[in-house]
């Protein structure tokens, strides 16, 4: 069930471009540049999409739980003050990144609802996307699971915590159906207890993947393991 959704369903990267686009005023402050490697202009909204993919591959590193815009800047090649025409502080970097997060996440998630009827295979699949976005975007699992965010606005904690409150609260109408086909005497309780297992779970996957270095699949055994929780 699961091997296919991870083939259709997770492959939504932040995809890297190659940088060919002239640095910003205030880049790198190099005064040396090659007239034979003239670059393009960026194009509209280019440079800020370029900033938070090397910050997602920056979140992949060891050590990458407190990342400095001066850090972030170096690794561009430009100044951090051609970063702050793009993003008014790192918390807006963050929440560009959890924005991509939630985008990508719940458009699979909105079309697994509407051609899946709602019981336990749909939840399994809505846990599968979920953790298969990991496994494809490992420096966004750090995000995902707070990691990252420690040392930024406690804002940008309470809505990756919304983010799986949502993910609960889809799984609660999936099981909920689920349990009341079983003929269970109280569907909305076993659903309920179920849709947060399954949270946890997921949450659990991906903490760990993160802390192993990224060495252990979060969709490891994962339709065994969902079993488990939808028997």
């Amino acid at each position: 069930m699961c091997q296919n959704l991870f083939a259709e369903g997770t492959e939504k990267k932040l995809a890297v471009h190659e940088r060919t686009e002239e640095p910003d005023a205030e880049d790198s402050g190099s005064a040396s540049h090659k007239p034979e490697k003239t670059r393009k202009r960026p194009k509209p909204g280019e440079r800020r999409v370029q900033i938070l993919q090397t910050l997602a591959q920056m979140l992949e590193q060891p050590g990458a739980e407190r990342i400095t815009t001066a850090a972030l800047a170096a690794k561009l090649s430009v100044s951090e003050a051609a970063l702050y025409r793009h993003f008014a502080s790192k918390a807006q970097m963050f929440e560009g990144l959890i924005e991509f997060i939630e985008s990508s996440v719940f458009t699979l998630v909105n079309q697994i609802v509407e051609r899946e009827e709602a019981g336990a295979q749909q939840a399994g699949k809505i846990v599968a996307v979920v953790l298969g976005f990991g496994e494809k975007n490992p420096g966004m699992v750090r995000v995902m699971v707070g990691d990252a965010l420690v040392f930024e606005h406690e804002r940008l904690i309470a809505r990756m915590n919304q983010f799986f409150d949502r993910v609960e609260s889809q799984l609660r109408q999936s099981l909920r159906a689920a349990a009341e086909a079983a003929g269970s005497p109280q569907p909305t309780v076993d659903g309920n207890a179920q849709a947060s297992a399954l949270t946890s779970f997921a949450v659990g996957r991906l903490q760990r993947y993160a802390r192993s270095g990224f060495k252990r699949s979060p969709t490891e055994h994962l339709d065994a393991a969902l079993r488990l929780f939808t028997a």
